[in-house]
């Protein structure tokens, strides 16, 4: 699991600033949202323009360098604060593999990698910094000449992606558990367009996927267990690439859908591949939502056993009857915090923090 991130002159952020999930509060409520004294689930509130999706983008650079997994434009585009032009972007990851803490820094230009360096449980598996590479020697055998040849590369690639293509890992070795890990993390948006990054290696037909899978049914119950819409489907054999709706001669389930609809219908695909999904984040997953709606799919998502974390302007799910005040988190002026950090007041199960929240009760 993710504990903790950081990055620094990234895009929005100029400064340093820090999204800490390894000191969960002694709530007695809603205790699935935390796993092994880490914070598994969690909604980021925020301001226009004070950082969420930048956040969700900045989490998910690692997959760039680390995995052949789908990548987004939007990860590559002007990722370096416009106040630093011709400073790096710095990111810090923290990873906890059962009793094991993997820590990654590196930082990055616009033509890759210039640091990085993995800690594992307090010792330094290997540094690269200013063209040096240290490198610990017994687990990873290297002449000078290697890393000297590593460290000079020009095409600034990765020292941990070099270490992992080369060297044999036990499927128990903390690098190898990161190394899942990270392959198999998965963000996706669908405001002004639709998006992913992760997990997958190429874009999919939605509907073409749930008829190949013999899914309709279940799409079906679906949408009407979220949302109350009954959608009856005309049989499809495998091979179609739309759905029927059973109207009349049949109409094409895209022409009649809402646009609600069809961002349910994204979520529905990504919710029969999270099983293989670790850490997962949705960017404005409610744009197109009732508020009622909202809550159940929060609901449905913070039930399975993954990291999941949702970025959103509905203040409606800022509830204790669905998550606690240390899972509810607010971006805002460079920085991030839980609500419980944001008040000197206890907070406690019957307290409406929506209230307090649009009271200003919170400040970050």
């Amino acid at each position: 699991m993710i504990t903790k991130f950081a990055v620094k002159n990234y895009r929005g952020f100029a400064d340093r600033i820090e999204w800490d999930l390894s000191h969960p509060s002694s709530y007695s409520f809603n205790t699935f949202a935390i796993k092994d004294g880490i914070v598994k689930n969690g909604i980021i509130y925020g301001p226009n323009g004070s950082g969420k999706s930048n956040l969700a983008l900045a989490v998910f650079d690692i997959i760039l360098h680390l995995t052949q997994k789908a990548k987004n434009p939007h990860q590559f585009e002007a990722i370096i604060n416009a106040l630093h032009p011709n400073d790096f972007v710095s990111f810090e990851y923290t990873f906890r593999f059962g009793t094991n803490i993997v820590d990654y820094y590196y930082s990055k230009s616009i033509y890759g990698i210039e640091s990085e360096k993995v800690v594992l449980d307090g010792n330094v598996v290997f540094a690269l910094d200013n063209n040096n590479l240290t490198i610990e020697s017994l687990e990873f055998p290297m002449t000078e000449e290697n890393k000297k040849q590593l460290a000079n590369s020009s095409n600034k690639v990765s020292v941990l992606g070099y270490l992992w293509s080369v060297y044999p890992f036990n499927s128990d070795h903390p690098l190898m558990k990161m190394k899942e890990f990270v392959e198999s993390m998965l963000l996706f948006w669908n405001h002004e367009e639709r998006g992913f990054a992760g997990l997958d290696e190429g874009t999919t037909n939605i509907e073409e996927y749930i008829i190949a899978n013999d899914l309709v049914d279940d799409f079906s119950d679906f949408l009407k267990s979220v949302s109350g819409q009954e959608f009856k489907f005309k049989a499809a054999p495998k091979g179609d690439k739309q759905l029927i709706c059973d109207i009349g001669d049949g109409v094409p389930f895209y022409k009649i859908r809402s646009t609600g609809t069809s961002s349910l219908t994204l979520l529905y695909f990504w919710t029969q591949k999270m099983s293989k999904a670790t850490f997962v984040m949705i960017d404005e997953f409610d744009a197109f939502y009732h508020y009622d709606l909202s809550f159940k799919v929060c609901q449905k998502l913070f039930s399975l056993s993954n990291q999941i974390f949702v970025t959103s302007h509905n203040t409606y799910l800022m509830t204790n009857d669905l998550l606690r005040p240390d899972c509810n988190f607010i971006i805002n002026k460079n920085n991030i915090k839980p609500l419980c950090l944001c008040t000197d007041k206890e907070l406690r199960f019957g307290n409406s923090i929506e209230k307090m929240y649009r009271g200003n009760a919170f400040e970050v």
